[in-house]
């Protein structure tokens, strides 16, 4: 009966007028309480819903919070959309995903949401944005909550990607490895994405700090895939002097060199040790020693920071960081003890291999 129930039937039921039962449906104060009982009352006898169009109208919300993503296929994006959708599911707002393969597509999408009163509230995931951008979404009102990514006047949640940098290096340093290579992202993307270079810097503010030289050579930067990771890990592998540790900006790239390190012959960890980052699902089925960030926690604890700004101004944009943790597994060991044995092995491994 639910759907075909209106709320006429309602208000004749309760013996109310249709603004009083909207009242009560808005939970506005302006009802008396044994009035708001035999509306409620009405309500669960008739199995009444009122329809999403008609609640709009009375009460000027969208109920609907849009979420903006790069790359939506990405582990870490799924990961922390269903983080979101989770934390959502508890409320009355209903979670709509908008992806953008392009900084074009991006800066159109952001553009028609800061405008359009599609949404009551926006959460950007990964996407640094323009001043002009911050500027407009701010000028509109509509509240906004960055996820992985920073701005000095938007409210946002992040994660320590130095400190993630520095835990891979000291992992690895403390196994007596010196001859640690990084995998990561071009450092000037049109995107602006930030994430591969501050775990760059921590890497090598670790490694400096230890009094070990840091090798500029075994740095190697491309697209972020697991093919273009395994090619640029090719290269520095058959180097005369190969890296024996490797550290990833992310786990994906990680695959990448763990096939690479196969297809050389080499073995993990005895010949090389490899560090991914984020701790995505397949990470424990590989046995991937990781920087574990929580994803999914960060999406929940956007949209609880979201819902805050969405309740009321606050006194100035807030930033809450999460914590990482290094994660331990099978891909990380000592650092072999003759590399020149290793590099031999690796090379007549090599020369069966066809480029």
């Amino acid at each position: 009966m639910g759907q075909s129930v209106t709320i006429r039937d309602v208000a004749r039921r309760a013996g109310v007028s249709r603004q009083t039962v909207s009242r009560v449906l808005n939970d506005s104060p302006r009802v008396d309480p044994s009035t708001r009982s035999r509306v409620e009352e009405a309500i669960r006898s008739l199995d009444y819903a009122p329809s999403a169009a008609a609640r709009r109208l009375s009460t000027g919300r969208t109920w609907c919070v849009g979420v903006v993503v790069p790359f939506m296929t990405r582990p870490s994006v799924v990961t922390r959309l269903a983080g979101i959708e989770l934390e959502l599911a508890s409320t009355e707002y209903d979670m709509l995903v908008y992806n953008v393969e392009s900084p074009a597509h991006r800066d159109k999408r952001i553009h028609e949401l800061s405008r359009s009163g599609r949404v009551d509230g926006l959460i950007i995931v990964s996407i640094p944005l323009h001043r002009y951008e911050t500027e407009r979404l701010r000028a509109t009102g509509i509240p906004t909550v960055l996820l992985d990514s920073h701005s000095p006047t938007l409210p946002r949640i992040v994660c320590n990607d130095i400190q993630g940098g520095r835990l891979a290096a000291r992992h690895l340093l403390d196994a007596g490895h010196e001859g640690i290579s990084f995998i990561g992202d071009f450092p000037r993307s049109p995107w602006g994405f930030s994430s591969s270079r501050l775990r760059l810097w921590g890497l090598r503010r670790e490694i400096l700090s230890r009094g070990v030289s840091f090798r500029p050579e075994l740095v190697a930067l491309g697209d972020h895939s697991r093919d273009a990771a395994r090619e640029l890990a090719r290269g520095l592998l058959r180097s005369r002097n190969r890296p024996t540790a490797t550290v990833c900006a992310s786990d994906t790239q990680a695959i990448g060199v763990l096939e690479a390190a196969s297809a050389l012959g080499l073995a993990v960890p005895d010949d090389l040790s490899v560090v991914g980052y984020d701790d995505i699902e397949a990470a424990e089925y590989l046995g991937l020693t990781t920087i574990h960030q929580p994803l999914g926690e960060s999406g929940r604890q956007a949209v609880r920071m979201l819902l805050d700004e969405m309740a009321g101004p606050r006194l100035g944009p807030r930033r809450k960081d999460l914590p990482v943790e290094l994660v331990v597994r099978r891909t990380t060991g000592s650092a072999p003890r003759d590399i020149a044995d290793v590099d031999r092995s690796a090379g007549e491994a090599f020369d069966g291999v066809r480029t």
